[in-house]
């Protein structure tokens, strides 16, 4: 996700209207561990669009029968599936660069068959003669 989408601009009372829920709900899912928002230097929280990205997925779960712990479970092991997904992509795209330089240096040391060929039939004719 970009920067911007973890920049937190919306005071409390606004990201409750934005997102259909009343403050005091806010304040309960942050002390449950279900959302994170900054703070001010004076202590005030600041939302993002980051932040209503994961009210609306704690919204859904909720609606689907799921309990606030089992909500911050689920978020958890998601948040694990996505940063694993990233390493996993990063690895793969290490070990192909790694495949590629083996590649580019088998290339600088093979000898071309035509050229092996030749050494070889020059061998077996010194060998018969």
């Amino acid at each position: 996700m970009n920067e911007r989408h973890h920049h937190a601009v919306y005071v409390i009372s606004v990201f409750a209207e934005i997102a259909g829920v009343h403050p005091q709900t806010l304040r309960n899912y942050e002390r449950s561990g279900l959302l994170n928002p900054q703070r001010t230097s004076g202590g005030s929280r600041r939302f993002s669009e980051a932040d209503l990205a994961a009210l609306r997925r704690i919204q859904d779960l909720t609606n689907e029968g799921v309990n606030l712990e089992g909500v911050r479970r689920i978020m958890k092991l998601e948040a694990d599936v996505e940063r694993l997904r990233e390493e996993l992509a990063q690895r793969t795209t290490d070990a192909r660069t790694s495949i590629a330089e083996t590649h580019r240096q088998y290339r600088r040391d093979l000898v071309p068959v035509s050229n092996t060929i030749a050494i070889f039939l020059d061998a077996q004719r010194r060998a018969r003669g």
